[in-house]
């Protein structure tokens, strides 16, 4: 009898077609070598699908992904003080620098993706032979159509057939992997969402497990991205070669239809689902796991086993959720002096995870164009639009105190008295900056190049004159913890990683609509839902206290009365800023050259900023096939080229 090997879980990343076995499955008494009849057991199956929502660890929160995601967008550059090769390729700015198939942090998907897709045809192959549950077999087909819908958004045409024929599992290491074309991958992922859909449960089999709105959510964003696909606007050339025809006969404006009809379908019956009250309630950390959170890379701060990283002690394990990390300033940094009238340095900040959500340990890869606060979090809309109060840090107050010193108070901007919990740092928006903010650090030496003015105890930073070593943090992201013994900033997050949300049905039906579509909310109607909600505030961040505002009729007035993709590609932006969506919908859309051909930053923070070109090209829409998967194939050099996306080497 075949045994299907299980490659550890804490192990390096697979060349899942060379290496292509099931994920190990995280339970209490782990085994290295399964029987195909285990998956035959209900027993096996749940074990089986437990690997399946693991395998996410490894691809949501894992950095050099969530970098390739967002780095090179409108929202994201490289980084002053940590980015390197792993980082700067992803921004396409540097001539000469562009990334390849060595440089390309989509590896991670696909080394990943790969090993959860022949998971779950195991699953599926098995415990369909053995009569097992639909509703269990249907998550390992919600799985391998969810995985294969990130690989042929990123590459193209991608592998169905990994050595044990199309769909099928396979049990024996292979070196021969031949690409399917991208119509055949979306027949096999709307053929296993349509059966997902049918057999998934409304409620949760468990705490964070799909069901029906979940398998709608990807099957209504496949069909827009399979109709975008088809529509071809910009004519960005695919591979392999196909014709861009829909299925059975279909064309782009069924696909839009029938992304639209499903999400009115979930928002109608939304099910255990829906809108928190307010932007900030989804973010909350404390929050976390909330009704509109459909999908979630999981991770506990209760054990690290379960965590699958540190949760006390220097960082570790082999799916830390990073990301974080990675869009954090070095705000540790800044200094404070701890006498009146004369300068005598000492940090202002510990970055304690016990200081609450705005304080992340700092990696500085990633930094925010001053684009964003221009364009997208315009200063006009801040004390209307609760998402620029909720998604940014742009108030750091002072947390020394947990460093365990016995000083009452430093002396920050004009040697002015800041206590602990006292605001140090502030960002200001365009209409806010008076113009005259003095940036020597010629008295008030904050060793980070913050800005100071007359008669304020904070430093101050223009959002126009921000830089790659100083800019705002994400709050939405941010670390905290319900523990009161961790005082170690160098664990990575224990917080979830979402990944779908149910506000995307209104957004894709939103879409759908400007695409053609048609049904009782137009792209307007459902657009407000969402910019209504965003107008409801409770709390804020900035001054971290209670707010009780509703702006939601000045939001939902302020909505243009016609609603174009540029808008809504904005709208999300507002949205789902840095939650790795974004080269994604610039993708889908063909507006990544449009949204993020140049950019604006300061070399150095208080200077005028630079516009910085980018040098995207049509073929960089598909991401290069791995070199280790190249590398992995049996053939000479010409085979590989002709697998290899054009235009990579």
């Amino acid at each position: 009898m075949k045994k299907i090997t299980i490659k550890s879980i804490a192990g390096t990343a697979l060349c899942s077609l060379l290496l292509a076995g099931c994920s190990s499955i995280l339970d209490e008494t782990p085994r290295a070598i399964y029987e195909p009849g285990f998956f035959q057991t209900e027993q096996g199956v749940i074990g089986g699908l437990t690997g399946l929502y693991e395998s996410l660890r490894r691809v949501y929160g894992e950095p050099y992904y969530y970098n390739a995601c967002e780095t090179g967008t409108d929202e994201y550059t490289y980084g002053a003080q940590g980015a390197d090769n792993n980082f700067m390729p992803a921004d396409i700015s540097i001539p000469g620098n562009i990334p390849d198939a060595d440089q390309s942090r989509f590896s991670v998907l696909w080394n990943n993706a790969y090993s959860a897709i022949n998971s779950a045809s195991a699953i599926i192959d098995n415990a369909t032979n053995a009569g097992m549950s639909s509703a269990l077999i249907a998550e390992a087909q919600f799985f391998r159509a969810f995985y294969y819908f990130q690989l042929v958004q990123a590459f193209g045409g991608v592998p169905l057939n990994l050595g044990g024929g199309e769909l099928k599992a396979n049990t024996t290491p292979t070196r021969v992997s031949t690409r399917n074309t991208v119509p055949e991958v979306y027949n096999a992922i709307f053929t296993d969402l349509t059966v997902a859909v049918d057999n998934l449960p409304e409620t949760a089999r468990m705490t964070g497990t799909v069901t029906k709105n979940a398998a709608r959510l990807v099957l209504a964003k496949a069909y827009l991205t399979y109709g975008w696909w088809l529509d071809n606007p910009n004519d960005i050339p695919t591979y392999p070669a196909a014709d861009r025809t829909g299925l059975d006969g279909h064309d782009k404006a069924w696909y839009f239809q029938q992304a639209y009809d499903i999400s009115l379908t979930a928002i109608n019956a939304p099910g255990i689902y829906g809108l928190q009250s307010t932007f900030y309630d989804v973010h909350l950390w404390s929050n976390d796991r909330n009704k509109e959170i459909m999908l979630y890379a999981d991770h506990t701060e209760n054990s690290a086993v379960y965590s699958e990283s540190n949760v006390t002690g220097w960082d570790g394990g082999a799916a830390q959720n990073q990301a974080i990390w990675m869009v954090t300033w070095y705000f540790q940094n800044v200094q404070s002096s701890v006498t009146p009238g004369s300068w005598a340095g000492f940090n202002t900040f510990h970055r304690t995870v016990r200081a609450g959500q705005k304080f992340s340990r700092m990696w500085s890869r990633m930094a925010v164009p001053v684009n964003v606060f221009e364009n997208t979090f315009k200063s006009e809309d801040k004390e209307t639009d609760s998402r620029f109060d909720a998604t940014f840090v742009t108030t750091y107050p002072a947390t020394y105190q947990y460093s365990g010193v016995p000083f009452a108070e430093l002396y920050n901007a004009n040697y002015l008295p800041v206590k602990p919990g006292e605001t140090a740092i502030t960002f200001m928006t365009a209409d806010e900056d008076p113009g005259n903010i003095d940036y020597s650090n010629s008295t008030y030496k904050s060793n980070m190049g913050l800005g100071s003015l007359p008669g304020r105890a904070d430093y101050v930073v223009s959002l126009g004159k921000i830089s790659r070593a100083v800019y705002p943090g994400l709050w939405k992201l941010g670390v905290a913890r319900a523990g009161t013994d961790y005082n170690d900033d160098k664990v990575a997050s224990t917080r979830p990683f979402n990944i779908l949300k149910f506000s995307e049905f209104y957004f894709i039906a939103a879409e759908a609509a400007v695409k053609g579509a048609s049904g009782s909310m137009s792209a307007r109607d459902l657009i407000n839902v969402i910019r209504a909600r965003a107008g409801k505030w409770t709390y804020s961040v900035i001054d971290e206290a209670a707010k009780m505002q509703d702006k939601s009729a000045e939001m939902i007035a302020a909505t243009p009365a016609t609603i174009d993709i540029n808008y809504l590609l904005v709208e999300r932006s507002r949205e789902y800023f840095g939650d790795g969506f974004r080269w994604f919908d610039l993708a889908r859309t063909q507006k990544w050259e449009e949204f993020a051909s140049t950019y604006k930053i300061s070399d150095k923070v208080g200077e005028e900023p630079k516009v910085v070109p980018r040098y995207i090209e049509k073929y960089m829409y598909l991401r290069p096939i791995p070199t280790s998967q190249l590398n992995a194939l049996e053939g000479d050099e010409a085979y590989k080229k002709a697998y290899q996306n054009p235009g990579y080497n």
